[in-house]
């Protein structure tokens, strides 16, 4: 049995790749999942890789998970925050009810995930927490304020996390991925896409899941162990830091 890896939202997109890729290198993974458990049936029983059900945004659901997934897998040791949801809306438009939802999924979410592991990251000597950022969190973006705020504060989260984890032989990086051909983006009408998203792209198209996941399993490897505290941007050339 490898490393036990625990992937959150990891059951579609990017996040299945990314569950997917790390059980070809040799983890042994769990993926969690929110509301759609049709897609988690189906993926575990494409995959073989186990699906739990818990919302990122509640903490005590969490630390309950979490202990489910040692239980029947060993402790983890590899973790993968990648559970993300988008509510779009210009500034001036946008709900509180909105604002809250993005925050408390994609920033106060890597905190309930990541905060009942860290202990037994640092009694073991060793532990890899790869956050899954955004280009949106770098740059920003217009009508995404929320997203943009919250996927900031995952890149401020990796690098004061990676100052505490580093003489403890634990990495905290994170993954900025830009345009990924998921279903959410592959939603978008031809026209826009084709006009006004893959010319801003040098490479001249999406990114696949796929290549985001490779990311993961070299951050979440032995090689990767001298680096923390990092963002690996994976954009095409789209923003260039």
């Amino acid at each position: 049995m490898g490393r036990i890896a625990l992937v959150s939202g990891g059951t579609r997109g990017i996040g299945a790749a990314i569950s997917i890729a790390l059980k070809d290198a040799g983890y042994t993974v769990a993926a969690t999942y929110a509301s759609n458990g049709e897609a988690a049936a189906k993926f575990t029983t494409k995959t073989g890789i186990q699906a739990y059900k818990w919302s990122v945004t509640d903490y005590d659901e969490c630390v309950e998970g979490i202990a489910k997934v040692e239980a029947d897998l060993g402790p983890i040791e590899v973790l993968v925050n990648n559970a993300g949801i988008t509510r779009d809306g210009m500034f001036h438009k946008i709900t509180p009810q909105q604002w809250k939802e993005v925050i408390d999924t994609n920033l106060t979410g890597v905190f309930n995930m990541t905060h009942p592991i860290w202990t037994g990251m640092r009694d073991r000597s060793f532990g890899r927490v790869i956050n899954i950022s955004s280009i949106n969190g770098q740059k920003g973006q217009m009508g995404q304020v929320n997203y943009s705020a919250a996927k900031a504060g995952d890149l401020g989260f990796t690098k004061a996390l990676a100052q505490e984890g580093a003489s403890k032989g634990i990495t905290v990086n994170a993954i900025c991925p830009g345009y990924i051909g998921t279903e959410m983006v592959l939603a978008v009408p031809e026209k826009v896409l084709n006009e006004k998203i893959i010319p801003q792209i040098p490479v001249g198209r999406l990114g696949e899941p796929e290549e985001i996941a490779r990311c993961v399993v070299f951050l979440a490897s032995d090689d990767a162990g001298f680096i923390t505290g990092s963002t690996l941007t994976a954009n095409g050339g789209q923003f260039v830091v």
